[in-house]
């Protein structure tokens, strides 16, 4: 048995950062990238290393390199919590499971540490090969929460539900993480949208090292469980931005949307400490008649542009910061 399960690279449209705040969002899937997991029965359970995970390295130049890509951890230790979750979870549900064996393996070419959701790609792969190894049902609307558990609980790794939903449901997706839903059920409210709704959006990520999410949110995090008021009216007004764009978009008004998404970046631009580069890009975007905003937390950007000679203005822009700009494939 020769198990492959993908999960895609995926770009916040409008209303992050608001996920992990009881807020709303919409984000979309991006085919052209994607993490896999294989899984085949073996005699003991066996996670294989991919090369993220050496630690062998020929100077010292070369490990400084790799850590600032990469980080200090690769994906053994996503793929380790998402085995242990999911048998905390089988074993409190009475999922039944055979006592057979497997090994994983693991690939991603998302780039990484550019905001688009490369850990939580990794880790659902892995939950979806596991499901099928184990020929257990769990309900696509939980599946995101159990997700984010390894994230969150397993690896304390600070993060929302958004990435976890997308990749999980695909295409399209509007979420409301109501409060009172989120902390009775343990989910948000998902609407799947026809992505043939959206206007032309392209994607643009930096091929230089960035700064990773976990140290992305750390601050905000501590403003708003302390209550200050900045932080928590930023929250209510990038919900609002997402709300407002469903509502355009379901209403045939997608090609209004870019003032909204030009908001959300500019009222992060106001709260956020913000690298130089990660402005440049986005400017350089708006200075082509494109609206920016970041797809998650810094180093690519998402927007809206009018035509394909604005889409290769963008490009020449760009290409000089070492930004790539591709059309993302949703479907």
């Amino acid at each position: 048995m020769l198990i492959r399960k993908k999960a895609h690279a995926r770009a916040g449209l409008v209303g992050n950062p608001s996920d992990g705040y009881f807020g709303k969002t919409i984000s979309f899937i991006i085919r052209n990238f994607g993490a896999e997991v294989t899984l085949f029965e073996s005699p003991e359970l066996t996670i294989e290393p991919n090369e993220r995970d050496h630690s062998v390295f020929g100077s010292i130049e070369a490990l400084a390199r790799d850590v600032r890509q990469h980080g200090y951890y690769g994906g053994i230790r996503l793929l380790k919590a998402s085995v242990k979750r999911f048998f905390e979870h089988c074993v409190k549900h009475n999922l039944p499971l055979h006592g057979r064996n497997f090994t994983l393996r693991y690939s991603s070419n998302i780039p990484p540490q550019v905001g688009m959701a490369g850990s939580s790609a990794i880790i659902t792969a892995c939950w979806r090969a596991l499901i099928e190894f184990y020929q257990v049902e769990i309900p696509k609307h939980l599946l995101p929460s159990l997700v984010l558990s390894v994230e969150n609980d397993e690896l304390c790794i600070p993060a929302g539900l958004q990435d976890r939903v997308i990749q999980g449901y695909e295409g399209v997706v509007f979420m409301d993480f109501n409060r009172a839903h989120v902390e009775k059920l343990g989910y948000g409210i998902y609407e799947e949208l026809d992505p043939a709704l959206l206007p032309n959006v392209y994607v643009a990520y930096t091929t230089k090292l960035s700064e990773g999410t976990e140290v992305f949110h750390n601050d905000i995090r501590g403003r708003w469980n302390r209550g200050e008021r900045d932080i928590v009216s930023a929250m209510y007004q990038w919900a609002n931005l997402a709300q407002r764009v469903r509502d355009m978009l379901v209403a045939g008004r997608g090609h209004e949307i870019g003032p909204l998404l030009n908001e959300n970046f500019d009222l992060r631009r106001r709260l956020y400490k913000i690298s130089q580069g990660n402005i440049d890009m986005v400017e350089a975007a708006r200075d082509c008649g494109a609206s920016a905003k970041f797809t998650g937390s810094g180093g690519a950007i998402v927007g809206t542009y009018e035509d394909d000679s604005m889409f290769e203005k963008m490009k020449a822009a760009l290409e000089p910061l070492s930004v790539a700009v591709i059309k993302p494939q949703v479907l």
